[in-house]
């Protein structure tokens, strides 16, 4: 995704073109782009050689996750939905990690039924309902057991996963106990240990505390497990100098601790993935005048993408067509629905907009179009993959006969 002659393009089609095709708002991502991070995610474990399952919550596109198939990955589910969506795609159950606080009996059962790799267990409650239905089953079901370090990830309060008040996994006592209880079971193989401190983590720091609590908890359990599950979590640029993760220093934490521990690596990446490979092309309604700012209210709302809303998060946002003409005044870029929280960017100065005019909201790949909704009974956009020169509809936008 690149400016060629002022104009800008998603691989080789320009934004413009793709716009007036499918109309907006429009999610678009790079086919090029996605290949690519796979590839860097690879190498930068290479040494390691983990099972790399993609977190399907991140974005569960049934075309993006094609090419994830193709690209010999595996899945990260949290719900009966994404395990379905993921064998749909042609995902192995062999690579099929289910994870999640709140499996109900029926997801539990389906995904035995499916003979998927992992199941990770996050209670004892929930081990004891796996140990059950697989009982009934008469089947041996491969289990993890999520272990809680209480790590602060040092990201956003809202997608820490590791501290003790968070509801995610089990403390160390609490985990030798289910270890100690289950690991004669006829009816659990235990072959995993899970861990996952959060999402959009950009300092390696925590992952190596991560990382020792493990360490020191393979000791005092005293059990083999032949996986370790370092989930997921590593976090992407937004803004252009923020912070970026150091992989070198965390890879290497992850080669000490193999070189004490004879195990092999599960990752669960999302963001890491797909985060940058997407942007929502949206269009200028109306251009409003006020004393000191201009709203610039735009097609696409909170219920498109609800990330500026929910976590405060930063998007940058582009002219598909650029110009020299700078306007220094408040912009402040909204969305139609109800609510003062619709609002996408606020900036000091920006080029010269009319209405009609197309933008494009970067880095939309990850938890964009999921977490859209039909609030305020807005349709859902529409989601194409362009691939080259070539154009794939994703995503069939919805009409107001199909949510009425």
């Amino acid at each position: 995704m690149k400016y060629k002659s002022g104009k800008f393009f998603i691989e080789n089609i320009s934004a413009a073109k793709i716009a007036k095709k499918f109309g907006t708002p429009l999610y678009c991502y790079s086919k090029g782009f996605l290949n690519k991070n796979i590839d860097i995610f690879k190498k930068n474990f290479k040494s390691i050689k983990p099972l790399i399952c993609f977190s399907i919550k991140a974005n569960n596109n049934l075309e993006i996750l094609k090419i994830i198939k193709k690209n010999n990955l595996g899945a990260d589910v949290v719900s009966k939905g994404e395990l379905m969506t993921s064998l749909k795609a042609g995902i192995s159950p062999n690579k099929i990690v289910f994870s999640g606080v709140g499996k109900t009996s029926e997801e539990i059962s389906f995904a035995i039924d499916k003979n998927i790799f992992l199941i990770n267990a996050e209670s004892e409650n929930e081990i004891k309902l796996i140990e059950n239905i697989s009982k009934n089953k008469k089947k041996c079901t491969k289990v993890g057991i999520r272990f809680n370090p209480n790590v602060d990830a040092l990201t956003n309060t809202k997608i820490s996963t590791g501290r003790n008040v968070d509801k995610f996994g089990v403390d160390s006592k609490i985990l030798t106990k289910i270890v100690n209880q289950y690991k004669y079971s006829k009816y659990l193989d235990i072959k995993c240990l899970s861990v996952h401190i959060g999402s959009q983590i950009t300092n390696y720091k925590p992952y190596t505390k991560m990382i020792n609590q493990v360490d020191r908890l393979l000791k005092k359990v005293k059990f083999k497990f032949d996986y370790i599950d370092f989930g997921g979590g590593m976090g992407i640029q937004y803004k252009k100098n923020s912070q970026k993760l150091n992989y070198k220093k965390y890879n290497r934490s992850i080669n000490i601790f193999l070189k004490k521990n004879k195990v092999k690596i599960i990752f669960e990446p999302g963001r890491s993935i797909i985060g940058n490979t997407g942007v929502l092309l949206t269009k200028v309604i109306y251009i409003k005048e006020s004393k000191n700012r201009k709203f610039v209210i735009l097609d696409a709302a909170m219920n498109d993408l609800i990330r500026p809303a929910l976590y405060n998060a930063y998007h940058n946002i582009i002219p598909i067509q650029k110009n020299k003409k700078i306007i220094k005044k408040i912009h402040n870029f909204v969305g139609p629905v109800c609510e003062t929280s619709d609002q996408f960017l606020t900036v000091g100065s920006y080029n010269k907009l009319k209405e009609n005019d197309i933008l494009a909201i970067c880095d939309v790949g990850a938890y964009g179009s999921v977490l859209s909704s039909n609030y305020n009974l807005r349709t859902r956009p529409s989601e194409v993959i362009v691939d080259k020169s070539k154009i794939k509809l994703a995503k069939k936008r919805q009409s107001i006969l199909d949510i009425i």
